[in-house]
């Protein structure tokens, strides 16, 4: 059986990160997988611009960003297999994939590092009621078919979701000359960032509609008209309050979820992000498995995505020597009043940096509130912010000596 030092799952904007940081750390014998037949992962489909602003301080397509990676990462000859399926995982950190050239391949690995991504909820994990017939895509669907094989899906489209890829798509499709009647969105505020609103809507007049959800599909061969609804604040639809939209396409931007197949024989917890639960240095509770990018929690910026992939490859070399044990006191974090999530979920304290990154999203729209960081009544840090959005990931850092070892749990709060 073949050992590696470290084995990375996913080539993307995640796994490559990883896999750079942790060269540059000293870790060599390392093997990246990637079940496409190029590097990059989902980048390679957003040719739009609005990336690398933190990463390479300049604005990048999403192609400009992944080649930047995959070129450092060719240069510094870093080990990769290519169309390589994961097939399995086990808790002893034996990666099991296949190729056409290799066959069937298990590695022995000393560390794990999973950047698997995310996957798009469709309309069966939505119950969309009403026909199946052609013209019901997911957004990333439609934005791939667009943009890498260029099939416009639809001509007269409507848009259920207003996360930010269906923002996107939604001026992508008009700049090739579709008509995008509109979005609607059941929640009372948009899901997008606020810059894809305005670019991606407001620009093109593009109408939308705010507590509203398709409420049935119509269509025999090709979709031909979606009957829209208004719902009330517990999404229950309102009767009377239907009316019909003819078009021939409909694109879900409804959501995506981490996606952790490969995680879900390794016996792990999983916390509201639907992600693994993992300390500060992202490793799950399975010894030598790390977690980082949409396959932990879902980001807003692909920046982000590769900061935090690099800070789990350095908690792979804490970890490979000996310095991260998981020993001493445990600090567990619980997301409290109006925050959906947070991460990490655990602190080993005396093994974690001076510094300890925090990340969550709140669950609604606030203004004028306080980010209240808590063990016990006491508040650590206090953070005022004059507005604050789901779409948006929030960063903080808190200094390690704010910890006190006579407490076992932190909360992060809003304080309105």
């Amino acid at each position: 059986m073949i050992e590696k030092d470290l084995v990375i799952l996913g080539g993307g904007a995640a796994g490559l990160s990883a896999a750079i940081e942790a060269h540059n750390l000293g870790i060599k014998d390392i093997l990246l997988l990637e079940k496409n037949n190029y590097l990059g992962g989902i980048l390679n489909q957003c040719i739009h611009n609005g990336f690398g602003l933190h990463e390479f301080k300049e604005e990048l397509t999403g192609p400009e960003f992944m080649s930047r990676l995959a070129q450092k990462v060719v240069e510094l000859n870093i080990p990769y297999r290519l169309e390589s399926n994961i097939l399995s995982l086990t808790k002893d950190k034996i990666v099991t994939y296949s190729n056409d050239s290799e066959g069937v391949v298990q590695i022995k690995a000393k560390s794990v590092i999973v950047t698997c991504g995310s996957l798009e909820r469709g309309a069966g994990a939505i119950n969309l009621a009403g026909d199946r017939p052609v013209g019901i895509y997911t957004a990333g669907e439609a934005q791939l078919l667009l943009n890498s094989f260029g099939y416009l899906v639809g001509k007269k489209v409507f848009i259920l979701g207003s996360g930010d890829i269906g923002l996107i798509m939604a001026r992508r499709m008009s700049l090739e000359g579709a008509k995008v009647v509109g979005v609607a969105e059941i929640n009372p505020y948009s899901a997008g960032l606020n810059r894809n609103i305005v670019q991606c809507l407001n620009d093109f007049d593009i109408p939308l509609y705010l507590s509203t959800t398709v409420k049935k599909c119509i269509g025999k061969h090709r979709l031909e008209k979606i009957v829209l609804a208004k719902v009330d604040n517990c999404f229950n639809i309102i009767e009377g309050s239907e009316f019909e939209v003819d078009i021939d396409c409909l694109l879900l931007s409804v959501g995506l979820l981490p996606n952790v197949a490969l995680l879900n024989n390794l016996g792990l917890n999983f916390s509201s992000s639907k992600g693994p639960l993992v300390n500060q240095d992202y490793e799950t509770e399975c010894d030598g498995v790390f977690v980082s990018g949409n396959g932990l929690h879902i980001h807003d910026l692909v920046d982000y995505v590769a900061l935090e992939s690099r800070e789990a490859a350095r908690g792979v070399k804490k970890y490979l020597d000996n310095k991260l044990l998981n020993k001493g006191h445990k600090i567990i974090v619980k997301p409290g009043k109006g925050i959906l999530y947070a991460v990490p979920n655990y602190i080993f304290i005396d093994e974690a940096d001076d510094q300890i990154t925090f990340k969550f999203r709140v669950n609604k729209p606030y203004k004028d509130i306080d980010i209240l960081f808590k063990i016990g009544d006491t508040v650590i840090r206090k953070i005022h912010k004059n507005a604050i959005i789901p779409s948006e990931m929030e960063v903080i850092k808190i200094e390690k000596n704010k910890f006190v070892d006579c407490f076992d749990e932190l909360t992060i709060e809003i304080k309105e």
